[in-house]
């Protein structure tokens, strides 16, 4: 399906309102979810998860994405700083980046020993068996793009200055090591891609097609039925206690009418 701008906003409606169908028989059921993002730098990780949480309660859609271990978390089973937010009944966390950290960054900038990685890759399964096996329903996403859309999107991010918050010496280090990353995320698929916790790729060089592919993929996953809503009628004002409300504040400290619509 060939996408333009109007056709793109139709389509990312309809599926936010699936989004927030979803949330409501999530809330009636009390079912748990994790949603996992990972993939390189510039994968669109961030702004996937803005458009699936863009309508929805963030009390319900909850975000992580946490900064570097501190002393102490280091000291950790690496998944265990993840642990504490794992969702409750009715809730879903998605991970912008996971404990598949330590099997990607870490192992690429080598800041954690090989033998260290091994022993999470060989355990990641199992530890993955036990979130699954409690009844969360544990799905993982990896975007993928291809070295050009990579290199675009990071030249993007010099030349913009709104986006220079986005850059790190990661980055290019990561672009650099391109092939390093490949055969990391490799090794992640050949111990970590199993029935009871699948990965599934997204093509991510075009964001809007990524995002909705991705979406509409996730709800696809669960047999959900939203409950009936039974929305209130609009009341009318109760003037019994009318003033005039306008004027009692037009002395106050109003901001400046830069901006306005012609």
């Amino acid at each position: 399906m060939e996408l333009n701008g109007e056709k793109y906003k139709h389509l990312i409606y309809d599926l936010q309102v699936e989004l927030c169908r979803f949330q409501s028989w999530l809330k009636a059921t009390g079912e748990r979810v994790i949603v996992v993002f990972e993939g390189r730098d510039s994968a669109g990780k961030g702004g996937m998860i803005a458009t699936i949480t863009e309508r929805v309660s963030q009390r319900v859609f909850q975000t992580v994405a946490l900064p570097k271990p501190s002393d102490r978390e280091a000291t950790q089973w690496y998944p265990q700083r993840y642990i504490p937010h794992f969702p409750a009944a009715g809730e879903v966390t998605l991970f912008d980046r996971s404990w598949y950290n330590r099997a990607g960054v870490e192992r690429v900038m080598k800041f954690t020993e090989e033998d260290r990685i091994k022993l999470f890759l060989r355990e990641c399964a199992e530890f993955e068996r036990a979130v699954t096996d409690s009844g969360i329903h544990l799905v993982k996403y990896w975007l993928e793009i291809s070295q050009e859309t990579q290199r675009e999107r990071l030249e993007e991010r010099i030349e913009d200055p709104r986006k220079h918050w986005k850059l790190s010496p990661m980055d290019t280090a990561g672009h650099r090591q391109w092939y390093d990353y490949s055969r990391a995320r490799d090794d992640i698929f050949e111990h970590t891609d199993t029935d009871h916790a699948p990965w599934y790729i997204v093509d991510s060089n075009v964001k809007e097609e990524a995002r909705l592919n991705c979406i509409s993929h996730l709800l696809s996953l669960f047999d959900y039925q939203a409950p009936a809503t039974d929305l209130p009628d609009l009341p009318d004002i109760d003037r019994s206690n009318a003033y005039d409300d306008v004027a009692s504040i037009a002395d106050r400290r109003w901001v400046d009418s830069r901006y306005t619509r012609d």
